[in-house]
């Protein structure tokens, strides 16, 4: 792809050739005209027609061609008043159309209306419908994300974790928190679950390490105590201890579970309303949030999710990407079917936009002054009369057409007069 300093050099050349040509017509009408007029001096009848329209075809063509370039330059560089206009008031130039712009094109009625009409959500909801699309935006998505999470590196982490986690939980009291928390939990038996599954882990665990367990057992056995014996008895109690364990799993209101139940309560109600209680649970913060591993935990957790969701967003069949892609679809359903939600998220563009423009608009719009500002005069002059020069011609050749009919009128008005 060629760089931006070549496309806008073509299109200049564009054009400049543009220019030209329409210059080169405007000429040779006036030529044609002058050559008109030559011939047919000094003649009546048809002909004394045809030079009163061209005698008036160069009048009106020598008028237009100065009123053109004195935008621009002095005519024949003759120092002539009200001439170059935009060379002399470029600053002007530049302040009006920031003004224009500012009051046609970025006015909040203009702004909203725009907006609304554009109907930007039920676009956005056919766009995404097409399977092509929706699988673009999950791409496009994961590869930003895998960048985004390539740049966090570990200080940055530590920096966090240091200078605005550390400080914000020294500063918050931990006790009313954890209290509130557990007591939320006990209410909605949140902990029931994970006593499940702790309870079905261990048991899964004790009957797959029965050799683990008897070895434990044994080492705390009388040393004076045959092994034949030590073995049977250790075999024994990892028997019970199984049994103990599905016993707890099997019934919900097993003596174990309502101690366990009971434990919490009092320990959510501590946490609340003991200050013992409370002074112990800041301590044991203190010394957390003081101990190194807290900061190495940290950054290994951070390490290990970054590695798992980039593997996965790399994956063009990972759980990510599939998640989105089916978040995506579902998006564009909605926006398909739903007018209410399609009408609120227009409303909130146009309201995002609307406070844009009124926070932002004048730096947006000042662009067009500075950037004017920096041009010299005849910079600004030759810029300007590139994109708009093409078009004036048309005033130009408007002249000598014009003019000449204007002038066979006039020339016919004195005939009919004399």
């Amino acid at each position: 792809m060629s760089p931006p300093t070549s496309l806008l050099a073509s299109a200049d050349d564009v054009r400049r050739r543009g220019l030209r040509r329409m210059r080169t017509v405007a000429l040779a009408l006036l030529v044609v005209a002058a050559a008109v007029y030559l011939a047919t001096l000094d003649r009546d009848g048809f002909l004394g027609f045809v030079n009163a329209g061209a005698e008036a075809s160069m009048v009106g063509a020598i008028a237009d061609w100065f009123a053109v370039t004195a935008l621009f330059r002095h005519p024949l560089r003759l120092p002539i008043p009200h001439t170059a206009l935009i060379p002399r008031r470029k600053d002007d130039l530049g302040r009006g159309l920031q003004e224009f712009v500012g009051e046609n094109f970025l006015a909040e009625d203009v702004v909203r209306e725009r907006i609304t009409s554009a109907r930007i959500a039920s676009r956005v909801g056919g766009w995404l419908a097409v399977e092509a699309n929706a699988r673009r935006v999950v791409v496009e998505v994961a590869e930003v994300a895998v960048v985004a999470l390539g740049k966090v590196r570990d200080d940055h982490v530590e920096a966090l974790v240091h200078e605005a986690l550390v400080p914000r939980f020294r500063e918050e009291p931990i006790s009313p928190l954890l209290g509130g928390l557990l007591s939320e939990a006990l209410r909605d038996d949140v902990h029931h679950g994970l006593v499940d599954l702790a309870l079905e882990e261990l048991a899964d665990w004790l009957r797959d390490n029965p050799g683990t367990v008897q070895e434990v057992l044994g080492e705390r056995a009388p040393w004076w105590a045959p092994d034949r014996i030590n073995d049977r008895v250790t075999a024994r109690i990892h028997t019970e201890i199984v049994r103990w364990v599905d016993d707890i799993r099997s019934q919900p209101r097993h003596r174990a579970r309502l101690a366990l139940d009971s434990l919490l309560h009092q320990l959510a109600e501590d946490l609340l309303s003991d200050d013992d209680v409370q002074q112990r649970a800041e301590r044991l913060k203190e010394r957390l949030l003081d101990h190194p591993a807290v900061l190495s935990s940290v950054i290994s957790l951070w390490d290990a999710l970054r590695r798992a969701l980039t593997d996965s967003l790399e994956d063009p069949d990972g759980a990510v990407r599939r998640r989105l892609l089916t978040e995506v679809r579902a998006l564009a359903d909605r926006l398909a079917s739903d007018e209410e939600l399609r009408s609120r998220i227009d409303r909130r563009l146009a309201d995002a936009t609307v406070f844009g423009v009124e926070r932002y608009g004048t730096e947006v719009t000042a662009v067009i002054t500075h950037t004017i500002e920096r041009w010299d005069g005849r910079e600004a002059a030759d810029r300007i009369e590139l994109h708009v020069g093409r078009d004036l011609q048309f005033i130009r050749i408007n002249g000598t057409l014009v003019g000449g009919l204007v002038g066979v009128v006039i020339h016919a008005v004195a005939v009919l007069l004399s």
